[in-house]
């Protein structure tokens, strides 16, 4: 028996060893490809101007909207160097930023180094799936990252993870981090025939996360120069467009969750950007690489004068078109290929991502033949289906006051207007790509302020001011309900007198009072939710089972 009882301890710790030792021997045996590479980094002083930062060839400077502006020419190895010195106070303003969204959920240190072995572990194959030339621009601008959060990894690997968290983000898009909404018009569905793009890019960090959004304008050492909008240290593309007219805007689409790492979205749509001409060209690279979740790239062409949709997911690669002069591009797959998809069928089912979509259509149907404010007054839209009241902030609205940037494009005259904060409420400021790309003067504004798109009174003075309330009430009511406290009974009241017409409201309210055991008025609140414009199918059938707790 004792032998019997040795031999299984032995086997016992075993089978607790083996699968300890593989994941130790996947931490030791991961390989970032860091790239080989020697960057004087004294080189690249940074002078100031007065109104803008210049350091070898490139320069910084900020707008009289404040917006960032970024102009960076040269190698993968210059551009990158010089970029990271220019912005290194901004990258460390956004990794703080994005550490401290982490530290939320995990707050140990010791935590955070598991958390990073996991990630290495995850990500062990990353550098493999990211060409060289963008993985030299990495760490040339990690080289002026801080060293505050080599808790989870050191600079270079923090900066390529950051591509891929944006990925997992995108496939956590059934908790709205992500509800993007985008479209496009030609011919007769746009005002003088031309192109026309509009994009809401909605992921959500907070509302620090998009303080300092940066529109760079990169002239690579090979390939199309281009413009895009970003954050300090994202190399890859989120909305941009090239001197060739062609654009490229990302919706995430729903997909299985990502079990090893491949190529990041945007580092797939930067490269489209730079080196692809016409919707052939962007597809023939998108079908050259794996990528971690399923997303919609909308491209737009200036040479094949329509746009498209590449549906992607880990394991196909599809390219949609409307068959019209429109189209429109929320979160979820239209073409036939992935009718029978279980995902996307599910998407459609469970989010509000279909009535975004229809919405759009309502407002592309109201507003053709489409212009440039025209397009900006529907990135602003906030109402439901048939222009009902949804109030402030809802899921269902294409303005969910959560966009990291708003933007429209007119490819055929590579001209750009991208928004302001607060979110769309302010102006939006145009760009045009080739008057920057042939005269980059910092010393002057680089956009054209007699094409500016004005802010939104409106917005500005009735909604914006409700909306940050209706978010600190709810914050508070939040608060009380975690500790188990009683909110200042004058609270739940102007809680909902801030946003009425959302549901989020009236759901919160529901769980307030029957935290306090008042199920009376809990069931009164959801039954209001329930009547409101709820876009998720799963969000209704919480409500539901909310309410059957108010039951005697």
């Amino acid at each position: 028996m004792k032998r019997i009882l040795k031999y299984t301890l032995v086997a016992l710790a075993a089978l607790l060893l083996l699968p300890a030792a593989f994941l130790w021997g996947l931490y030791l045996t991961a390989d970032m490809q860091q790239p080989v590479m020697i960057i004087d980094t004294a080189a690249y002083r940074v002078t100031d101007h007065g109104g803008y930062t210049s350091c070898h060839g490139s320069f910084l400077r900020r707008n009289a909207h404040g917006v960032w502006e970024l102009y960076t020419a040269g190698s993968p190895d210059e551009s990158g160097a010089a970029a990271g010195a220019l912005t290194a106070a901004l990258m460390r303003y956004q990794e703080e930023v994005f550490v401290d969204q982490i530290r939320k959920f995990v707050p140990s240190d010791g935590y955070l180094r598991l958390l990073r072995g996991m990630i290495l572990i995850f990500n062990r194959n990353l550098g493999q799936h990211v060409p060289e030339e963008y993985r030299r621009e990495i760490y040339a601008r990690s080289l002026y990252c801080s060293h505050d959060f080599d808790a989870i990894g050191t600079p270079y690997e923090r900066q390529l993870n950051y591509h891929a968290a944006h990925d997992i983000g995108h496939a956590m898009s059934q908790y709205m981090l992500v509800g993007c909404s985008s479209f496009a018009a030609w011919g007769g569905m746009s005002a003088d025939g031309g192109l026309i793009v509009g994009r809401n890019f909605d992921f959500y960090m907070g509302d620090d996360f998009a303080r300092n959004r940066i529109v760079t304008f990169c002239r690579p050492q090979a390939g199309y120069p281009f413009a895009s909008i970003g954050w300090a240290g994202m190399v890859g593309v989120l909305s941009g467009m090239n001197t060739e007219g062609l654009t490229v805007t990302i919706n995430a689409a729903k997909g299985p969750l990502p079990l090893s790492s491949a190529t990041p979205i945007s580092i797939l749509a930067r490269e489209i950007l730079q080196h692809a001409a016409t919707i052939g060209e962007a597809l023939a690279i998108a079908q050259s690489r794996d990528t971690f979740v399923s997303e919609s790239l909308l491209i737009a062409s200036a040479r094949d004068a329509e746009a498209a949709i590449i549906e992607k997911t880990p394991r196909k690669t599809v390219l949609y078109r409307s068959g019209g002069e429109q189209i429109v591009c929320t979160n979820h797959y239209q073409s036939e290929e992935f009718a029978d998809d279980r995902h996307n069928r599910e998407n459609i089912a469970m989010t509000d991502s279909p009535y975004r979509f229809a919405r759009l259509e309502e407002l592309m149907a109201a507003n053709a033949p489409l212009d440039v404010p025209e397009a900006v007054a529907m990135l602003r839209d906030q109402r439901g289906a048939g222009g009902i009241d949804i109030g402030v902030g809802n899921d269902c609205s294409v303005n969910q006051s959560i966009a990291h940037h708003s933007v429209v494009f007119r490819p055929g005259e590579l001209k750009m207007w991208v928004s302001t904060a607060p979110w769309q409420g302010g102006a939006y400021v145009c760009y045009d790509l080739g008057a920057v790309m042939r005269n980059p003067d910092p010393a002057a504004e680089l956009y054209d302020k007699a094409q500016e798109i004005p802010a939104d009174t409106a917005y500005l003075t009735h909604d914006y001011p409700r909306l940050m309330a209706y978010r600190e009430y709810g914050s508070r009511l939040r608060e009380a309900m975690e500790k188990g406290e009683a909110a200042d009974e004058r609270l739940p009241e102007a809680f909902a007198r801030t946003n009425p017409g959302n549901f989020h409201t009236w759901k919160l309210l529901g769980e307030y009072y029957l935290a306090r055991g008042d199920k009376a008025r809990a069931a009164q609140s959801f039954d209001r939710a329930s009547e409101a414009a709820v876009p998720r199918a799963d969000e209704r059938e919480a409500i539901e089972k909310l309410k059957s707790e108010c039951e005697p």
